[in-house]
């Protein structure tokens, strides 16, 4: 793993020194790693003897309530006014799990305006230099990993503790898809041996996360794998599909999705699947591969898209019927990528 330059983290650990102000923000939809992310480094900030300003552009999944801080979380869209006054208002911002600041999606005007020192944190490809201090690296597994490595290199190792550990703990959990891709580096696990050691209960975060739905979501569930998969052999690829209608009719909530798109994978020879999810103005994508194929490669190619090799998404703004028939058609062009891809 690729060790942080001593001249980025003396920056870091003065500013973070000199800071009255610091605000910590994530991205749009954020996601175990990004709510992780931002919630271990509140903690650490606030045993640095720091008032930080937690921010997230819109509402997350419930499953995510549950740790420790999430109180103090700010949501953007229910609270513009006090958002982009704490921004305009912050001498530090720390961007954790996203690289460029239209991943906020209404908040890139008032960061970009901001006088604050800014700091980027994160682990996907192609960063943009909005950043004073960037640390981005994308062996990592997640952010959250990284956030751990940023206060052991900080000097700071001691100050993390068990609420601490189970935000981090929850970050790569959850962006690793329980330890099934992004996660063959050996650090990651040494990181999480450590994170073991400070009581959290790991057992109980995967059932806090994963184990934490509703009966609506399992009904949706069950719908999409009957009436809305599909599966093209010899593309080695699957796919499932739900209309604003099909949400609203099994009361979709925030995170009722999550998970899906990984299930066609278990199909015998399937090699990359897809989730499309209709919304107001837009198709949001989720892509998952085994093996070689780089759907990140194919989002940034096809679908307005990035992330990681493979796990990514992307965005749609023709109708759903039109992006499937473009997904389909797109088959035959990586028909050899996905044959070779295992």
């Amino acid at each position: 793993m690729k060790e942080i330059q001593n001249n980025i983290i003396k920056e870091l650990k003065n500013r973070i020194e000199l800071s009255e102000k610091p605000l910590i923000i994530t991205h749009y939809n954020p996601d175990g790693d990004a709510i992780g992310s931002i919630l271990a480094f509140y903690h650490y900030l606030v045993k640095k003897g720091k008032n930080p300003f937690m921010v997230s552009p819109n509402d997350y999944p419930e499953f995510l309530h549950w740790m420790p801080g999430n109180e103090n979380v700010t949501v953007y869209k229910r609270n513009t006014g006090t958002v982009t006054n704490a921004i305009r208002d912050a001498d530090l911002i720390i961007a954790l799990d996203f690289n460029n600041f239209e991943r906020t999606e209404g908040l890139e005007k008032y960061l970009n305006e901001s006088k604050a020192v800014k700091v980027m944190i994160d682990h996907h490809p192609d960063p943009s230099d909005f950043a004073d201090i960037a640390i981005s690296d994308i062996q990592y597994s997640s952010t959250a990993e990284m956030v751990y490595h940023v206060i052991e290199s900080l000097g700071d190792e001691d100050l993390i503790d068990k609420n601490i550990a189970e935000c981090i703990y929850c970050g790569i959990m959850t962006d690793t898809g329980s330890f099934n891709y992004n996660s063959s580096n050996p650090y990651t696990y040494l990181v999480v041996s450590k994170l073991v050691g400070f009581g959290i209960d790991k057992d109980r975060i995967y059932w806090n996360v994963y184990d934490n739905f509703s009966a609506d979501r399992m009904r949706l569930l069950g719908y999409c794998l009957h009436k809305k998969m599909e599966v093209f052999p010899e593309y080695h690829a699957a796919i499932i599909s739900i209309t604003k209608d099909e949400l609203k009719e099994f009361n979709f909530a925030p995170g009722d999705s999550e998970g899906f798109v990984n299930l066609p994978l278990s199909i015998k020879n399937i090699r990359f699947t897809a989730i499309f999810i209709e919304r107001d103005k837009q198709i949001k994508i989720s892509f998952r591969s085994k093996g070689n194929f780089s759907v990140n490669k194919f989002a940034e190619e096809n679908f307005n898209g990035g992330g990681h090799k493979n796990a990514s998404g992307g965005y749609s703004y023709v109708s759903l019927d039109e992006t499937l028939k473009k997904f389909r058609e797109l088959l035959p062009k990586y028909q050899t990528e996905l044959q070779n891809a295992l």
